[in-house]
């Protein structure tokens, strides 16, 4: 029986619908994978009396299937945190590099973007900040659906990709990196406590789409939080009230972020977790060339498809970095 005043705080009622349908989809899962058990059983057990190898064979492949459905299972039980369920907010930054590194970013970024748009996700480009001659030097993205944060936590990082350059006339084989950082969009039962005193809030003119308005008035805002230095910045709106809206949220979250991070006493603040995706701190490179293969280096998965992954079809690194299927 729902409280009377469930549906009065949107919030709330939200997140816990969201929980609601998780543990139901698990549920489902596993009343149709145990249906399926037996009815494999019985298939076997036939199989034997009559000798028939090839059937023997499809059931056991059924149960492998089933055996790894299960432990992706088990991989939605780790969602448990309390800023699992959130939206998120992904930061992309170029390396050092210049275009190489810039058409690098834009290149994960879409690949982002790819992933939520196969998973029917909602998303927005928050700010972009374009390259000199391609890509993007910046970018914030934000994607809504369920449990978005939970699955892209462990995105953070540097990313590195090498292969023969477009951009060079000789052909050369280039090393390029990026930085991505994945925070929950804080929703409204998190309280964080902002002084308008530890602020300072810029506007510029904003460069990138939206039109004659957008680009010749100062619609876009940065904010920076002075005892944290944490910067955020939005452009993707045309009124300077909305974006600083944005801007708010934005900062908030990040607030949130650097507090779930010690309350999970991590070892690090906000700004060591930063230096930790340093440049030397690669969690996954993407070699196109001389030979084709993406290695996660805190799990080892692999996969040999690069063209794959950089669609979008990154499930298989989201799942190992929560927990390693056997």
């Amino acid at each position: 029986m729902l409280e009377a005043n469930f549906w009065q705080d949107k919030s709330k009622s939200q997140k816990i619908i969201k929980e609601k349908k998780l543990f139901q989809d698990l549920i489902d899962s596993y009343n149709q994978s145990n249906n399926q058990l037996k009815d494999l059983d019985d298939l076997y057990e036939l199989a034997l009396e009559e000798n028939n190898i090839d059937i023997q064979n499809e059931v056991s492949q059924s149960i492998s299937n089933l055996r790894l459905l299960t432990k992706k299972n088990e991989i939605k039980c780790f969602l448990s945190n309390e800023a699992d369920p959130l939206d998120s907010y992904i930061e992309i930054h170029a390396g050092a590099g210049g275009t190489e590194s810039q058409d690098w970013a834009d290149m994960l970024r879409r690949m982002y973007l790819k992933w939520a748009e196969n998973k029917k996700y909602k998303y927005q480009i928050v700010s972009e900040h374009k390259g000199d001659e391609a890509g993007i030097k910046s970018s914030t993205i934000k994607i809504e659906g369920d449990y978005v944060f939970g699955w892209l936590k462990k995105e953070s990082g540097i990313h590195r990709l090498v292969r023969i350059s477009p951009f060079d006339s000789g052909a050369r084989r280039h090393t390029s990196f990026a930085s991505v950082w994945v925070y929950p969009v804080v929703d409204e039962n998190i309280n964080i406590e902002i002084l308008e005193k530890d602020l300072r809030i810029d506007t510029y003119r904003s460069s990138g789409a939206g039109g004659q308005h957008v680009n010749t008035t100062d619609s876009a805002v940065r904010i920076t939080h002075i005892p944290s230095k944490i910067v955020v910045q939005c452009q993707n709106e045309r009124s300077q009230h909305k974006n600083k809206e944005t801007c708010m949220n934005m900062l908030k979250a990040r607030l949130y972020d650097f507090e779930m991070k010690k309350k999970e006493e991590q070892s690090q603040s906000t700004e060591a977790s930063k230096s930790e995706i340093g440049w030397g701190h690669q969690i996954r490179s993407y070699v196109l060339q001389p030979y084709r293969l993406i290695k996660d280096n805190r799990t080892n998965h692999e996969s040999t498809s690069p063209d794959k992954v950089l669609d979008g079809e990154i499930d298989e690194f989201l799942e190992k970095s929560l927990y390693q299927i056997l």
